[in-house]
């Protein structure tokens, strides 16, 4: 079983690269983002990879990183319906960060974004994933449990009005939280809807 390459670039294409270890060319199939993080051939590069072994074939799969590749793991063993192909399309759209933001929100729009998935399988995701966002969210854990608590409508008013301020001005409902949350943390849980918007657009023109 292989857990990790680190070789050099020999190719980089639409959807997989080619790693050469020791004059041995390892194709390994990709998330764009991966790809795109690649220096380029003749380019030292690691990455970490899921093998799967089946009858007919042996495939690997690669990643920038560790959390990457935990989501990619998460997403086909959790959600029904996403293989390998619905996984890499989703981690193609949005990084680890982003995609547990998403599900905290519930922000299906924002899931469904990737390619070939639809609604039902969106929806599906931010529910079977939503007890399990948290440890592989990769973000602050206050941050983290606000951004549930607007997703699950259980947040204070003054911050769902913000955040709804917010996205009704053009930001997307992640970044608008992250803001909220920036600014609950200098004015105290007790600031009203217009401080929280207030230093929630000066935390977001910096």
């Amino acid at each position: 079983m292989i857990g990790k390459l680190k070789g050099t670039v020999e190719e980089i294409d639409e959807d997989h690269c080619i790693i050469d270890v020791h004059g041995v060319g390892y194709v390994a199939y990709c998330s764009t983002r991966t790809l795109a993080s690649l220096a380029g051939p003749g380019e030292a590069a690691t990455l970490h990879i899921e093998t799967y072994v089946r009858e007919d074939m042996i495939r690997l799969y690669g990643f920038a990183t560790t959390l990457e590749r935990e989501w990619f793991r998460l997403l086909q063993n959790n959600v029904q319906g996403v293989g390998a192909r619905v996984a890499l399309a989703v981690l193609s759209t949005l990084s680890p960060a982003e995609l547990a933001s998403a599900i905290a929100l519930r922000d299906i729009a924002m899931v469904s974004r990737a390619p070939g998935v639809g609604k039902k399988v969106a929806e599906r995701i931010v529910t079977e994933l939503k007890s399990k966002a948290p440890a592989f969210g990769g973000a602050d854990a206050a941050n983290f449990a606000l951004k549930q608590d607007i997703g699950a409508g259980v947040a204070a008013t003054p911050v769902t009005d913000a955040v709804s301020a917010l996205v009704n001005l053009g930001y997307s409902r992640d970044i608008a939280a992250n803001a909220v949350s920036a600014a609950l943390t200098s004015a105290g849980e007790d600031a009203d809807e217009s401080m929280l918007i207030r230093l929630s657009l000066k935390e977001l023109s910096r």
